[in-house]
């Protein structure tokens, strides 16, 4: 707390009042003990007490210790700890005591160990081997996992520690143990385990907290999830070790001999036969006694001897010496008799010391363990370890004393050894249990057998964590319940899991077995347990109801009950009033810390309660009880939780901390009424916690699973209670959470910051919850359910009645009635109990701190909710009274869960305008709708109609017109509207306020109101339309302005049809999906595009039932313009995609057809669906026509080409079928003319002249002109006018040209807007483009050199998105050109056809280029400079290298188009030049096989430009008659790159380029100045082209040729072009050469 008021001198007073520690001696209340207060300069954060030790963890992460240090041979006073030193410089966080050793955490993660380690529960320490019996100093002992590759360092959050086993809990909820004994949970059979290994048993489960008996452990695990669970149990329930089912399976493990068992406890293995274990090899060092609470500094001196007994005692000395190892002979059926005399010799000569209280009888089953399990230490446990100390410090005692202790001595007999070691050994033969000690022999012995005792077992619950929702007694983190919004707090969804020895009962599974690997405890599965402890011999469980479950040992009554059995879990008998909140076991006792009738919290004991004459045997004996297994039956002792009166003098006790037979509690003064603040609210909410679990199971629980609740309660009010059972058991959980993380927030004040308390980092969380269960309350309420509920409780609780009127808090239980809405409503108090405990820790700081903005912010927050809950409450009670006022068939149609009363017109203050002199009108105004009744008589709730408006669609506007003399409003409705007139002015003003408030609650206002008239205009909601039209029963969701539909929204008709899209003015408008079903097809028409006017217009996407697809565009819902239909399934009659112009839902104009199906492509005209005008026909065995289509078919003058050349012109009266004159050509010039007739497919029938041309004969014009391609075809120019049409609309133009300008731009922005704003799949780099494109270049202006780029850059990215119409208009064009010339229309008869085609692209596009921007010049025009003045001023300079620029439409828009239709333009000229091709690359291939000198001599260039050097990585080579591909290296590549360009001038620079190349190899090579000429050049250009290789260098040159800007045919690149395509010449025509 570090920003209170009082500032730094106070804190460290603050400081001083914080961490108290108060120790005592657990001697039971009877002898009101006096707890010794321990004064620290720092506050103590924790204590954690071992058998005869203690450790206390400080502020600063320090570590002191006290008590009987036998490590050090040390005895400290609590009142003087030590500090130790070797953990200074490290920060820890959590301490931990064993029975003899200690351990502390580090805020890293690691833990360090020091104490006794003969089993190895000090792990294999860095200072020692692992023969050191006790490692003095803290010495870190890693947790590493080696499951991971490389292995990985395991943080640490949490330690436990038994007597010989430690335990650890990692921060991945994962357990981890080292030491020796059964109580490990690992699967071995070799002890000690040095180093910490992973219990694989708890793999997979979130553990949240450990504890540890002496020879048990306890874990506290979150429970798997509902679907899992059955299968992991059933997974546990084969892997638990039970009594009988499983005995045969664990045979080889558990085998019945003497060698593998003892009964004296001593497993006999073959590691223990072979090597003794270090603690029986080493005595146990001098000790000096006096550490706590109150003892002799006296020491007594340890003596050794080399052949004794290990154990014997002499004048009060014990002597401890090497223990002979016990080796058991297999093949004998009893132990050797030598063996049973020192047995029998070693007890007898312990037993004098062995005190009995009444009724108890000293025998050998006193030190017999019944908990054998696979250890190899639990002999040594009790010769050598438990009894050392114990009976030092008892011959210690009496020498004090002065006095002689009298002792009652039972020696064992030697027969009755041997009838016990007999009959142990025959059970086992008998039956295989899975434990070592037989049941029923246990049985048999029950009365007379003790344990050994026990260590204390806690490690510390406590950890350093920031937040207090994670308790430090419960793992690292806690796990989240499944809501989302509840991460991070505590899990009341736990299992206890148990193993170890379960010799009293200990682990809680209705035996005495031992358990060797982790079992859940089911009797406590649902429990809601948040706590585990474990004592000695006994183990304790805290739930969240504040109630402790506890089982093993209760011979002192440290259980807290006199219940049996004690081997399973039984709730301690509590007083009533008392919520325990924590718990601590020790060796024979039980401290609890619990909530009493004030704030303060008190103490609780369970245990020995000595009597005053006692006291002095009590004294002398202290020691003597931890010698046995388990404790003698004390002589008087509580039979219930007993309440310690010291506690409440020791302030505001945060957690208590039992070990050996002290107790220990840290404490806080109230300092400023911070403690007391925090304390109360965790107190409060315990209590509530309690309060809503006692109604969850004495009502809500048995009425809910009541079978008669449905029929008393009726269908609707069933389902509410049924959710108000849900709620409130949501409610229950948030509650119990929270109390649970407020417990663990006390725990560990100190470390905490009061800002992560729950309430205020889950506050949305508590509000939702809160308003869920008030929500479900009020709605039960208003209709009607509490009085039905009432009387079925009555008869369903019957005898609990009385209980559950305890619980009811209102005035009106005290007649002894049940109060039922009352109780439920009682949460809401809790909410203001929030606010006021929240405001009282806000004045704990100052007003400028974060804690006070936090803490003041929450409190208004649980304030305002608790006043709107509040007043909820009051609106379903006022409803109720209303519905109950007006009974009725009537009124019952109108009554609604969540519907409440605003106002009513009983009294005929509203009327309908214009009403009828004796009509009835009453309006109800609820809120969520007005009700308008007609006929009506409020007083007896009768009416003949009604009429419900939502006010979600309804509107509200005051009339202002006083010519009329009305108090009018008027109501607009989506389907209607009306006005109604007030009595007066004030009923008006009434009415129009509530209307307003309710409407803007509604709506989602802030629930106050708005002014008169000021309701939403524009708003979202829901509507079902009831009245004739086209929405009729169709359910509408979306926007809505003044009463019509209006905005984005889905409306849904019962048929099944949907749209999802704009609406504007009450009908489809704008981009929208609407979805058609078709029951015929049982598929739906799908379309996804533009609306107007609530009609299909603009451009889409329909997708038919019938699987056709159009995508196109739409006028008044008919296909009208450009569009593609593709068609349905291939197994139709006719499969295919048509491309072009439809015109009314009809294919008429120019159009393409593919027909797959017949493998034909039709490029021509079309006139209502049908074929008709010129056209051209191409098929798929390559065959071309072109001519007129009439009615569908061919019919008319038409030319056929056949694959071969051979060409057909004549009349044809159907598709392929010739009837009339004609003539047949041949590709070798031969003519038949005459009268054709026949298909052309099948044969054709002639009756003409065969002419056969001669030798120099001239060519017949005539024929020729006959059989020349291209005069039946559509002219390019007329192709793909729909397109074009189509971007001028886009534009806002209606024709090409007609429209403004101004609007164009408009309408490019805002489809850019509304594309970046309604397409959220968009990429990065689209966003950008489309970014960019946002904004308006400068049109207006002229274009000049200066400004060009702009616009050619502009125009570049605008070609990059289709939401750009320039965009849109180049990929249609390329989606067309594709569909003509891919596939079937791959045809070189095409090529010209296509050039021209592209031709005309360019003329349309730059008339829409030149429309957006008209300053750019014409066509083949100069583009002009910039004026003089503003060119001298930036390029003054550069005006020598200035050059003119002329505009042309191909070097403008050519780059935008052609690298897209380059593929399919490439093909058509690849084709056309296919035999040329072949000749050229034959010739090519023969040229390339010669050297560079024979190639250079053979071309006939001049041997003054051949190289003779050439450079090798820069390294210069001389040229040799054989050298290859050496010279002129560089202008070889740089040509070869002509076929990665796409555009004619790209094409162009590449020759440019390559001659540049050439000109700088050669020039070195020549004198003076150098100048070419064709002579030189030509031979030395065609060696280029040869070593260039470059395949379909004639499709190159007829590209270029065809496409080329015209400007520049004439100039120096004309000139190089011409050069290059006379090399293609000359390599074709080698002889020529």
């Amino acid at each position: 707390m570090e920003n209170r008021k009082e500032g730094p001198v106070r804190e460290q007073t603050l400081e001083q009042e914080r961490g108290l520690l108060h120790i005592w001696h657990s001697a039971g209340p009877g002898l009101q003990p006096c707890p010794e207060r321990v004064l620290f300069s720092r506050p103590v954060l924790q204590a954690a007490l071992g058998e005869h030790h203690g450790l206390l963890l400080t502020q600063g992460g320090l570590v002191y210790s006290f008590g009987e240090l036998l490590w050090r041979d040390v005895s400290i006073p609590v009142s003087a700890p030590v500090l130790e030193a070797s953990l200074l410089g490290k920060t820890m966080v959590l301490v931990a005591a064993g029975g003899f050793h200690c351990g502390a955490l580090s805020d890293q993660g690691n833990i360090y160990m020091w104490g006794e380690n003969t089993a190895g529960q000090c792990g294999l320490t860095e200072s020692g081997a692992a023969s050191n019996i006790t490692v003095s100093e803290p010495c870190p002992v890693p947790v590493v996992d080696r499951d991971v590759v490389p292995p990985a360092m395991v943080k640490v959050v949490d330690l436990a520690f038994g007597r010989e086993h430690s335990l650890a809990l990692s921060a991945q909820n994962e357990l981890w143990a080292w030491g020796s004994g059964c109580q490990l949970g690992l699967v071995t059979s070799t002890f000690p385990v040095w180093k910490p290994h992973k219990v694989e048993h708890l793999a997979g489960r979130h553990v949240l907290q450990v504890a540890c008996g002496a020879y048990h452990s306890l874990a506290l695990v979150q429970s798997l999830p509902p679907k899992n669970y059955n299968t992991q149990r059933l997974e546990k329930r084969e892997k638990s070790q039970s009594p009988q089912p499983f005995a045969s399976e664990r045979d080889d493990l558990f085998a019945a001999d003497s060698g593998h068992y003892c009964p004296l406890g001593v497993e006999l293995t073959k590691v223990m036969s072979d090597v003794t274990p270090p603690r029986r090899r080493s005595p146990r060092p001098r000790l000096q006694h006096g550490g706590m609470p109150a003892g002799s500094s006296s020491c007594t001196k340890l003596e050794h001897h080399e052949h004794t007994d290990p154990l014997t005692q002499v004048d009060g000395s014990l002597l401890s010496h090497s223990m002979p190892v016990w080796r058991a002979n297999k093949d004998s059926a009893s132990l050797d008799e030598m063996e049973l005399q020192n047995v029998v010799q070693k007890n007898s000569s312990f037993s004098c010391d062995h005190i009995t209280g009444p009724g108890d009888t000293d025998s050998l089953s006193s030190y017999t363990s019944e908990d054998s399990c696979v250890s190899s230490t639990p002999s040594t446990d009790l010769l050598t370890s438990s009894f050392k100390e114990e009976l030092a410090m008892k011959s210690q005692t009496n020498n004090n004393s002065g006095a002689d202790m009298p002792y009652s001595s039972s020696p064992a007999c030697l027969e009755e050894v041997q009838l016990f070691l007999a009959a142990e050994k025959q059970a086992l033969k008998g039956q295989k249990s899975s434990s070592l000690t037989n049941i029923n022999q246990r049985g048999k012995a029950a009365n007379r057998r003790r344990s050994l005792p026990g260590t204390p077992t806690r490690g510390s619950p406590r950890r350093q964590r920031p937040c207090p929702c994670i308790p430090f007694s419960v793992g690292r983190k806690q796990a989240a319940a499944p809501e989302d919004a509840g991460e991070g707090m505590p899990s009341l969804e736990t299992e206890v899991w148990s193993w170890g020895r379960g010799s009293e009962g200990q682990l809680g599974h209705g035996d005495q077995l031992a358990r060797l690997q982790p079992l859940c405890i089911k009797t406590l599965t649902g429990e809601e347990m948040i706590k585990v402890a474990a004592g000695s011999h006994h183990s304790l469980a805290l739930t969240a109801q504040c109630q402790v479950y506890s089982w093993g040992s209760n011979m002192c009554g440290q259980l807290g009950h006199v219940n049996s059995p004690v081997t399973v879990p039984q709730l301690a008998k509590l007083s009533d009033g008392l919520r325990v909140w924590d718990i601590s076991a020790g060796q024979s006792q039980s401290l609890l810390l619990a909530d009493g009738d004030c704030v303060q919290p008190v103490l609780l004991y369970c245990g020995q309660q000595l009597q005053p004459a006692s006291v002095q045997s009590e004294r002398l004996n202290q020691g003597q009880r931890s010698c046995q297994r388990s404790p003698n039956r004390a002589e008087s002792y509580t039979v219930r939780p007993t309440l310690l009166p010291f506690c409440m003098e020791m302030g505001y006790i945060s957690s208590v901390c039992c070990g050996g037979s002290s107790c220990a509690v840290l404490a806080d003064q109230n300092v400023n009424g911070f403690i007391s603040a925090v304390h109360e609210l965790a107190s409060r909410e315990r209590q509530f916690f309690c309060w809503l679990s006692s109604m969850r199971k004495l009502l809500l629980t048995p009425l809910r699973n009541r079978e008669s609740v449905c029929p008393s309660l009726g269908e609707p009010c069933t389902h509410l209670f049924f959710s108000l059972c849900e709620s409130f058991i949501r409610l229950c959980v948030l509650i119990g959470r929270h109390s649970a993380s407020l417990s663990y927030f006390l725990h560990n004040m100190q470390g905490q910051d009061v800002t992560s308390l729950l309430l205020l980092t889950h506050t949305e969380h508590f509000v939702d919850i809160y308003k869920e269960y008030f929500s479900s309350v009020s709605d039960f309420q208003v209709m009607g359910g509490f009085q039905a509920l009432h009387k079925l409780s009555l008869e369903c609780l019957g005898s609990k009645q009385t209980t559950l009127t305890q619980l009811c808090v209102s005035d009106k239980s005290v007649s002894g009635e049940v109060d039922l809405d009352s109780m439920l409503y009682w949460p809401l108090q809790q909410l203001h109990q929030y606010s006021r405990v929240l405001l009282k820790l806000a004045a704990c700081y100052d007003v400028l701190t974060t804690e006070y903005q936090s803490l003041h912010q929450g409190c208004s927050q649980y304030e305002t909710l608790s006043l709107s809950l509040i007043r909820r409450k009051k609106e379903a009670e006022t409803t109720f009274l209303f519905w109950k006022a007006h009974p009725g068939k009537s009124t019952e149609v109108l009554r609604l869960p969540k519907r409440r009363v605003v106002c009513e017109s009983r009294n005929r203050s509203l009327t309908l305008q214009n009403a009828g002199r004796f009509s009835n009108h009453w309006f109800i105004l609820f809120n969520d709708a007005l009700v308008h009744t007609q006929g009506a008589i409020p007083s007896q709730s009768l009416f003949s109609t009604h009429s419900v408006y939502p006010l979600t669609c309804l509107w509200v506007k005051p009339v202002t017109d006083d010519s009329t003399g009305l108090y009018a409003i008027k109501i607009t409705c989506p389907e209607e509207s009306f006005t109604i007139v007030a009595s007066t002015p004030q009923e008006k003003n009434k009415w129009l306020r509530s209307l307003n408030q309710t409407l803007d609650h509604v709506l989602g206002g802030g629930s106050q109101g708005s002014s008169p008239g000021l309701t939403a205009m524009s708003r979202t909601a829901s509507y079902k339309f009831t009245g004739e039209g086209r929405f009729k029963d169709a359910r509408y969701s979306g926007g809505w302005l003044a009463g019509q539909i209006h905005g984005s929204g889905t409306m849904k008709w019962p048929d099944g049809r949907v749209y999802s899209g704009h609406f504007k003015s009450g009908q489809e408008d704008g981009f929208g999906q609407c979805m058609i079903p078709h029951k015929a097809l049982n598929k739906p028409d799908i379309y996804q595009g533009h609306w107007k006017d609530g009609k299909i217009h603009g451009f889409g996407k329909y997708k038919y039932a019938s699987s056709e697809v159009y995508e196109g565009c739409f006028c008044d819902g008919k296909r009208h313009g450009y569009g593609m239909l593709s068609s349905g399934k291939l197994d139709k009659k006719s499969s295919g995609v048509f491309i072009g112009q439809w015109v009314h839902d009809k294919k008429t104009g120019y159009g393409v057809y593919d027909d797959i199906t017949r493998g034909e492509k039709y490029m021509g005209l079309w006139s209502d669906e049908q074929r008709h005008g010129s056209a051209v026909v191409v098929t798929q065995n390559g065959v071309y026509f072109e001519g007129t289509f009439r009615d569908n078919k061919m019919s008319g003058p038409g030319l056929l080409v056949s694959d071969d050349d051979t060409a057909l012109h004549g009349e044809f009266s159907d598709d392929w079928t010739v009837n009339g004159k004609g003539v047949l050509s041949f590709a070798n010039g031969d003519c038949l003319d005459g009268m054709f007739s026949g298909e052309w497919t099948t044969g054709l029938k002639v009756v003409g002249t065969y002419t056969k041309p001669a030798n120099g004969e001239p060519e017949n014009k005539e024929k020729k002109h006959l059989t020349r391609q291209g005069q039946y075809v559509v002219p390019a120019g007329q192709r793909w006018v729909c397109v074009f049409d189509e971007c001028w609309s886009r534009l806002g133009c209606d024709a090409p040209g007609r429209g403004e300008r101004t609007t164009a731009w408009e309408n490019i922005a805002v489809t850019i807007a509304t594309a970046r704003r309604q397409s959220p799949d968009l990429s990065r780099s689209q966003s950008k483009v489309l970014e960019s494109l946002e904004f308006i270049p400068h049109y207006e202006e002229q274009v000049t050199t200066a400004n060009y780029d702009n616009i050619r850059r502009y125009l570049m990215k605008a070609c990059e998105t289709p939401h750009h119409p320039l965009g849109w208009l180049v990929e249609t064009l390329v989606t067309v050109y594709r569909m003509t010339y891919v596939g079937v229309g791959s045809n070189r008869r095409l090529l010209r056809q296509a050039v021209n085609e592209i031709h005309a692209f360019l003329t349309h596009f730059f008339n829409i280029v030149r429309f957006l921007f008209p300053g750019l010049p014409d066509d083949g025009c100069v583009i002009p400079e910039l004026p003089a003045s503003q060119s001298e001023s930036r390029h003054s300079s550069s005006f020598a290298e200035q050059c003119v620029v002329v505009l042309s439409c191909s070097s403008l828009l050519l780059p935008l188009l052609l690298p897209r239709l380059y593929p399919p333009l490439f093909t058509l000229y690849c084709l056309q030049e296919e035999q040329e091709e072949a000749q050229y690359w034959e010739r090519v291939l023969r040229l390339n096989k010669q050297p560079d000198q024979s190639l250079l001599s053979f071309l006939g260039v001049q041997e003054k430009f051949w190289p003779v050097w050439m450079s090798i990585l820069g390294e210069k080579k001389q040229i040799v008659s054989s050298s290859k591909d050496a010279c002129f290296v560089s202008a070889v590549e740089t040509l070869q790159q002509i076929s990665t360009t796409f555009t004619p001038s790209d094409k162009l620079l590449v020759i440019q380029k390559t001659f540049e190349e050439l000109t700088q190899e050669v020039k070195p090579m020549q004198e003076g100045e150098f100048l070419w000429c064709m002579d030189d050049l030509l031979p030395l250009f065609l060696y280029v082209s040869v070593r260039a290789r470059i395949r379909n260098l004639g499709a190159e040159v007829s590209l270029i040729e065809d496409l080329m800007d015209p400007n520049v045919q004439h100039g120096e690149l004309g000139l190089m072009f011409t050069t290059l395509k006379a090399c293609y010449i000359q390599i074709q025509h080698e002889s020529t050469i």
